[in-house]
């Protein structure tokens, strides 16, 4: 596939930036550095970067308001209002001291879907993916390895999901009114060297989902499993991926040890229209 040409919009000495999404209202993106435990706030209209820093390892946003969201950290969520720069915590679930929280989601009822990954050591089947909702949680995937992608289908009947390791990706029949997800089948698989990371669905339904190791990011039907297209960046472990209200992506790297790693951890923004 020609190569769109991502442009670089923030690079960093980080070794692990993740989680981007955008606040389609207020025209905000939002992403973390997982283990210099920073939340990042970028305005695409004036440029402007803000960062909060928290006390460990942060994984995923959910957005409340115009620059105010909350952020899931090993000691809990967190409450940042990126106006005057502070953090409030807010609450913490019942979970292992072994795991931490990674990748997650909200449905379109409100619940807070994130996953767990053994920390500092990951361990197979140490992690679930948990929903949280008025104070109240419960785990809807069990024995998950690296918790990652999540997204729905346009319909909101699906839950689709990447726990990393299995190199597939799993679709969970959704229920919207309990919040119970359901395992049905693998609908995507990867064959080649690299892994699935974090994923996003676009206005067709189709998937896209950022390759770690594999230096692009690719677009899938959750159908019939076939990819039908890969954008190069120069960055080897790319983690995440969103879109912003132009349906252009957004796109979250890593650093490797690869020579040829042109970047290493970056924020890039690639337009597809």
């Amino acid at each position: 596939m020609k190569n769109l040409n991502p442009l670089i919009i923030f690079q960093s000495d980080a070794q692990l930036l993740e989680g981007p999404v955008f606040d389609l209202k207020n025209k905000l993106l939002y992403f973390v550095s997982i283990l210099d435990y920073i939340v990042y706030c970028y305005n695409p209209t004036t440029n402007e970067i803000l960062s909060v820093q928290l006390d460990s390892p942060v994984s995923c946003i959910f957005i409340r308001d115009r620059k105010k969201v909350l952020v899931s950290s090993k000691k809990g969520f967190f409450k940042i209002d990126f106006d005057n720069l502070t953090k409030e915590f807010e609450f913490q679930l019942n979970i292992p001291t072994t795991v931490r929280y990674n990748d997650g989601i909200e449905d379109s009822e409100g619940r807070l879907l994130i996953g767990t990954m053994g920390y500092p050591e990951v361990i197979n089947g140490l992690g679930n993916v948990y929903s949280y909702f008025n104070g109240g949680q419960k785990t809807i995937i069990t024995e998950t390895t690296i918790s990652n992608g999540m997204a729905f289908s346009l319909d909101n009947q699906y839950l689709y999901f990447i726990d990393t390791p299995t190199k597939k990706v799993a679709k969970y029949k959704y229920d919207i009114n309990s919040g119970d997800a359901r395992f049905e089948s693998y609908v995507i698989e990867f064959k080649s060297e690299s892994s699935p990371d974090g994923m996003c669905i676009d206005e067709a339904g189709m998937l896209w989902i950022a390759e770690w190791g594999g230096a692009c990011v690719s677009q899938w039907n959750p159908i019939n499993g076939e990819k039908l297209r890969d954008i190069e960046l120069p960055s080897v472990n790319v983690t995440s991926c969103c879109f912003d209200n132009l349906s252009n992506l957004y796109v979250t790297t890593a650093e490797s040890d690869i020579k040829n790693d042109k970047i290493g951890s970056g924020l890039f923004y690639i337009e597809l229209n």
